[in-house]
């Protein structure tokens, strides 16, 4: 029989949800919510995705945007989590750039047209089980440093907190997840990649999306970083 403290504990996990909605952008964070970021359908209850294989898992949007934050290739960009970053679990970050006659606010970004641009994954120094710290654990904002040779024009960013902590079997990861649309300036001639697509890019059950407290190694799923 599990302990009062115990059934505290799993009960406190399970409500600590969350939710981006706003960007930080040059160290000074949006004044409200949805600003840049379109709207997500847990704006009222801040609960995750778990089906990797459907559309929310791409950009869990309500509705289409409304705006668009303009940042700079090389600087950091940061997604504010309205009750922190509760679950432990990497976050990543993906970029799709927006076509040429294409209205960002509508884009849907379907198909092969996503790259990673950053990973934050959790470290096990001791090699041991139960060894996991993660970075971004309890933290308000999660972020990144945009890549330097990315090209500039507007692009659909895509935050993604992965909650490992009841991945013990398919279906349980925790996707809390949202798009935000920048434009990119001062960008470079690179070639970002490789491309997949949002659902399709993983697999229930797949690698990165099984964790238990008896893991002593993992490496979060998608494709490499681009090294842009």
């Amino acid at each position: 029989m599990r302990s009062f403290t115990s059934f505290l504990l799993l009960a406190g996990i399970a409500s600590a949800h969350y939710r981006f909605s706003k960007l930080v952008i040059n160290g000074e964070t949006e004044a409200t919510e949805w600003k840049s970021i379109r709207m997500t359908k847990n704006y009222q209850d801040d609960h995750g995705v778990t089906d990797v294989n459907g559309a929310d898992i791409r950009c869990f949007q309500m509705k289409a945007g409304t705006g668009t934050a303009t940042v700079a290739a090389g600087e950091e960009l940061g997604f504010v989590a309205d009750q922190g970053v509760t679950h432990p679990g990497p976050v990543q970050f993906y970029m799709a750039k927006v076509p040429e006659g294409k209205e960002i606010n509508t884009w849907e970004a379907t198909g092969n047209v996503w790259f990673k641009a950053a990973s934050i994954d959790g470290t096990n120094p001791t090699g041991k089980t139960s060894g996991f710290t993660w970075p971004t654990y309890n933290k308000k904002v999660a972020s990144f440093i945009v890549p330097t040779n990315v090209p500039s024009g507007k692009y659909l960013v895509r935050v993604e907190s992965i909650a490992l902590h009841q991945a013990q079997s398919a279906g349980g990861a925790q996707f809390y997840l949202a798009c935000a649309q920048v434009n990119i300036t001062g960008g470079g001639n690179g070639t970002p990649g490789p491309l997949v697509a949002f659902p399709g890019a993983y697999k229930s059950g797949g690698p990165g999306l099984i964790f238990s407290w008896q893991t002593t190694s993992y490496k979060p799923p998608g494709p490499d970083v681009w090294q842009g």
